[in-house]
């Protein structure tokens, strides 16, 4: 509990201390000898104790223009008690009242505080080294290119790139993971994450304002401002709904005695209870504290929802679209086949990795890594390739490399390669990128290199089949035999290969034409190319972690370690939320409409309209509480 729920606390327990007492001795006849201005003074104490922050910030709406709110008609509906001398009623109001309030305000801390930790995340310092001395800057003085220091136990300040040290790395705040990952040289670090037992030494890569850390705080400072169309319509039911109670309790406090004839007495007492009933705290508190709870209960493992609309959206989706490569695939090319002809693999590799030695072709870069990770493991030279082998080496556009090895002509590319030479080859039918290799006009093998699948993709496919999603798609740049592999391995009802970006979002749109009813189509990328996909879909879903800046911005849901199975996990906080805001809505309207015909009859008392307010609030409340505990 914060300071401000403690104070409520103790003024609800003094009025509660106050007031028993008054109402057992009042219950027991010990007060008829008292005048009613006596007995009106006595139970004002306990109801001032409780309730005058209430009356307060009645009195300021009204100066403020802001007159029909709960706290408008919780002061109406007591003072009109006191008038009609229903002392311990009005007190027992207010008291009640305000604990339902005190349950809100804890409720919604509880429902704040997964996302409120988010911003314990935000570094207050970088490490600079300047004359052989640490300093502490502030985050937002460091530029590119700097080098920061990062000590064991201290938050990581700024994107960057580890130099040097080796250390554990605590990125459990940002992606709800509590393995940690190792980092050494070479590797990228995040902002907002924790450094273990290590010290580093690190290139910052990113300002802090496009930081990880300052995009995270971004997006959850933005989340409550988008609204659902459920709670959309709840605030202006609200609107609406005041006034006209307030316009049928003076009704019904001054219509039927003069028609009717008799008192004013009866009948203001029944109005005060129709305004105690009608009091729609538990609508208004429990749907916006449904979706935080969803909300919060996403981002304990790691997903930001940019809003409650969008949570309402993945409740209803039907379609899933995925990107191929970074998505479902880790986007690292590496050699899967290696089909010599009438060499030795090791010699095939060998030739191919020398031949594409000077070039920065992601493919090439596959075909190094493979043998200079074969040498280490052989027991042979870890040094780098002795490309003074290599002479006359020449890049082809679109075909492959050129160059001499040991004298000898060598070539490593496409068919289009061995087309131009005249070289007759044995053509691949593997999946992935297929390098053929000759040497002095003579074919000596293929070289497969394929991208590999991510842990968890089958099963991220699996769950959201489980999870109720009708359809799953894959687009992909790639060739369509790489597609319709990757498609099989992990079960994709569909695939959509050989597309330009442009070719993306026309997918997509022909999704979206075939939705019906409530239906919607989600995407789910993670580079540049993808966010006019992202922006163009129902639902655009990111990946945080590798993702490109571009595609988080165009998101609407960020998946802060990349992990698709977290997909199907949101899913099901969606649908369970939307449950339990229907859940309120229809017990809240349904008990108000009982208790008020009641009301209006002269069957219900304050006692009940006490339950019909905080009880079904309190209800609602602890209802919507239960988004936070989604498995």
């Amino acid at each position: 509990m914060n300071k401000k729920q403690k104070a409520m606390l103790a003024r609800i327990i003094a009025a509660f201390v106050i007031y028993i007492p008054l109402m057992i001795a009042d219950k027991a006849g010990m007060f008829e000898h008292l005048s009613w201005p006596v007995m009106f003074c006595l139970y004002l104490i306990p109801y001032l104790v409780v309730g005058w922050d209430i009356i307060y910030k009645a009195v300021r709406g009204i100066k403020n223009g802001q007159v029909f709110d709960e706290n408008f008609l919780m002061a109406v509906a007591t003072f009109g008690a006191f008038g009609v001398q229903e002392y311990s009623e009005a007190v027992a109001v207010m008291l009640f009242y305000q604990v339902g309030e005190l349950f809100q305000s804890y409720a919604v801390n509880r429902s704040r505080q997964s996302i409120t930790d988010l911003m314990d995340i935000c570094p207050e310092y970088a490490n600079i080294e300047k004359n052989g001395l640490l300093q502490q800057v502030d985050p937002d003085d460091v530029p590119v290119g700097a080098v920061i220091v990062v000590k064991p136990g201290e938050r990581i300040p700024l994107d960057g790139k580890v130099i040097a040290g080796e250390s554990m790395i605590d990125t459990s705040a940002l992606t709800g993971e509590s393995v940690p990952r190792r980092v050494r040289p070479g590797d990228e670090i995040i902002s907002g994450c924790v450094n273990g037992s290590g010290l580093l030494r690190a290139e910052v890569t990113k300002e802090f304002d496009d930081s990880t850390v300052s995009r995270i705080l971004e997006l959850v400072e933005n989340a409550s401002s988008k609204k659902a169309k459920v709670e959309n319509f709840i605030t202006r039911f609200a609107r609406y709904y005041t006034p006209a109670v307030v316009a049928t309790a003076v009704i019904l406090a001054v219509i039927p005695p003069l028609v009717l004839g008799g008192g004013f007495g009866e009948w203001i007492r029944r109005a005060c209870i129709f305004l105690v009933i009608s009091c729609p705290c538990a609508l208004v508190i429990s749907v916006p504290l449904s979706f935080f709870g969803g909300i919060g209960a996403a981002s304990k493992i790691g997903v930001l929802v940019k809003g409650g609309n969008y949570l309402e959206a993945l409740s209803e989706m039907s379609v899933i679209v995925f990107d191929k490569t970074g998505t479902l695939t880790k986007g690292e090319f590496k050699v899967s086949e290696i089909r010599p002809e009438g060499v030795t693999e090791e010699e095939l590799l060998e030739t191919a990795a020398l031949a594409e030695g000077y070039s920065d072709h992601p493919i090439s870069k596959s075909v190094r890594d493979a043998w200079t990770g074969r040498e280490d493991r052989s027991g042979g030279s870890d040094d780098h390739l002795a490309l003074n082998r290599v002479k006359d080496a020449q890049e082809i556009s679109g075909q492959g490399v050129c160059a001499l090895v040991d004298g000898k002509q060598v070539l490593a590319g496409n068919e289009k390669l061995m087309k131009a030479h005249n070289i007759s080859y044995k053509p691949s039918t593997e999946p992935g990128t297929t390098v053929y290799v000759a040497r002095d006009g003579r074919f000596i093998g293929t070289i497969v290199i394929s991208d590999t699948v991510k842990e968890g993709a089958k099963e991220a496919i699996e769950a959201l089949k489980q999870a109720g999603v009708k359809k799953t798609v894959m687009l992909t740049g790639d060739r369509r035999a790489v597609g319709e592999a990757v498609a099989a391995r992990l079960g994709l009802d569909e695939v959509h290969a050989e597309l330009l970006p442009g070719d993306k979002v026309i997918e997509v749109e022909k999704l979206l034409e075939a939705e019906t009813g409530k239906e919607k189509v989600a995407f789910v990328g993670d580079g540049i190319n993808d966010a006019p996909v992202l922006s163009r879909a129902d639902i655009g879903i990111a990946m945080g972690s590798m993702g490109s800046d571009a595609a988080i911005e165009a998101a609407d849901v960020v998946l802060m370690d990349d992990d698709p199975r977290k997909i199907a996990a949101v899913v099901r906080i969606s649908r369970k939320t939307m449950v339990i805001v229907k859940e309120n809505i229809v017990f809240a309207l349904g008990v108000k409409a009982l208790v008020l015909l009641m009301g209006a009859v002269g069957v219900a008392t304050m006692w009940e309209a006490v339950f019909a307010d905080v009880g079904v609030s309190v209800i609602a409340i602890l209802n919507a509480m239960r988004a936070l505990r989604t498995k």
